[in-house]
């Protein structure tokens, strides 16, 4: 689910492969960087993603010459009205760093042990939870199915139009999907590989560290990273839904191309933006900004979040390999390292239905990313190769964006989920 249109080439992507200046200057910035005429490289690397099909992209970079931001598209296919780069979006995954890094301070306090079993913390649950650990659940090495992503999971198949088309006619969208729902799908299915025995991503995993914080602390694990994360860190544009199906504040509207009849041209772009995102949870729930994004991972690279033995354990990674095929990708715990042009940086990806959000950072550089994207595989793949074109320019500089990331793994952006 956390694919949604682009579940054909999930599998593709991760093959091929994620001083703050005043409000004014910002507000300049933004207007310069992200709007036909100008000759900002950023913003040309931008525009790449509505050219390529999109709805709308925004994106701010942060280091230490400031802010820019920029805006390309519109939020409203129905009133054309701009995009907005202080918006609020969907951010999926990287809801997973938010989640990782609680169940981190949690280990720092010693409440929860990384190499424990889950069995300690939710017995019964799971089927040989006594030989998962919580640092499995962290870097997707449980062996766990992945009941939001998986055919036979909680959705239909979204490899057939007719039984999406009815879901969404039905009001399958908005129906809350509990995160005890997710884990007895996922437990009733067979494990894709014994704990520990390889690398297989799934939203289940981080299901599953929810309910760790909730039984450790006594409190939804979203009030905990909101009393942990949120508030010190001053990120009033960032919070969890729960059930709620809208989006708070100025926001782009997300969409689905459906395919509505057998001609390729029969097909229509379903407003998707009211949802139920219960499915996700602590997996994949969070609605943030760009500037938000970006002051946490500011925060937990910098060290401000974790205590640095415990930095160094999220940002030690394990290269991933799709069919014994090496990506430029590598997993830790609950942090991705992607190795662009110019170096690796580390963040995280996410995708939800009508949204897809890119967080990344290394040394004092910054990027978020939000794109609302629109189209079939073939134009999502498009999307996304300008999303790795975005991030190329934005790190690495003129020159690095089309060419950088026109071959080899780094053709796509990492999609994790």
């Amino acid at each position: 689910m956390a694919r949604t249109v682009s579940a054909l080439v999930g599998a593709v992507c991760l093959a091929l492969a994620g001083s703050v200046v005043s409000a004014g200057a910002a507000g300049a910035a933004e207007a310069a960087g992200g709007r036909p005429g100008s000759g900002d490289p950023r913003a040309a690397a931008l525009r790449a993603l509505t050219e390529a099909g999109a709805v709308g992209a925004i994106a701010e970079v942060r280091d230490g010459n400031g802010a820019w931001r920029g805006a390309s598209g519109v939020s409203d296919l129905a009133t054309g009205a701009p995009v907005r780069a202080d918006g609020r979006f969907r951010a999926g995954s990287v809801t997973k760093m938010f989640t990782a890094t609680t169940v981190l301070q949690l280990v720092g306090e010693r409440r929860v042990g990384l190499d424990e079993a889950i069995e300690r913390y939710l017995p019964g649950l799971v089927p040989n939870g006594g030989h998962i650990t919580v640092r499995q659940l962290l870097n997707h090495s449980s062996g766990l199915w992945d009941s939001t992503n998986e055919k036979g999971g909680v959705f239909p198949d979204l490899e057939d139009p007719a039984a999406i088309r009815d879901w969404l006619d039905q009001g399958g969208l908005t129906r809350s999907v509990p995160p005890a729902q997710v884990v007895a799908a996922s437990v009733a299915h067979a494990p894709n590989f014994p704990p520990g025995a390889g690398f297989g991503y799934s939203n289940v995993n981080y299901t599953l560290l929810g309910m760790i914080i909730e039984k450790v602390t006594g409190r939804g694990y979203a009030q905990e990273v909101t009393a942990r994360i949120l508030r010190p860190l001053g990120l009033n544009g960032t919070y969890f839904p729960g059930s709620a199906t809208g989006i708070r504040g100025p926001h782009a509207h997300g969409y689905w191309t459906v395919s509505e009849g057998p001609a390729p041209e029969d097909r229509s772009d379903r407003d998707v933006t009211v949802a139920s995102v219960t499915w996700a949870n602590s997996a994949g729930e969070l609605i943030s900004t760009l500037g938000d994004l970006n002051r946490f991972e500011k925060a937990l690279l910098g060290g401000r979040l974790l205590p640095p033995a415990l930095l160094e354990e999220m940002t030690t990674t394990t290269p991933i390999e799709v069919e014994g095929v090496p990506t430029q990708l590598g997993y830790g715990l609950g942090l991705a390292a992607w190795q662009l042009s110019c170096g690796q940086v580390y963040g995280h990806d996410g995708s939800v239905p009508g949204y897809s959000t890119q967080l990344w950072g290394s040394g004092d550089r910054q990027v978020s990313l939000s794109v609302t994207q629109r189209g079939d595989g073939t134009q999502i793949v498009a999307q996304l190769q300008a999303e790795a074109g975005f991030l190329e320019q934005a790190f690495c500089g003129a020159g690095q964006g089309a060419a950088g990331a026109a071959h080899g793994p780094a053709a796509v952006a990492p999609k994790l989920g």
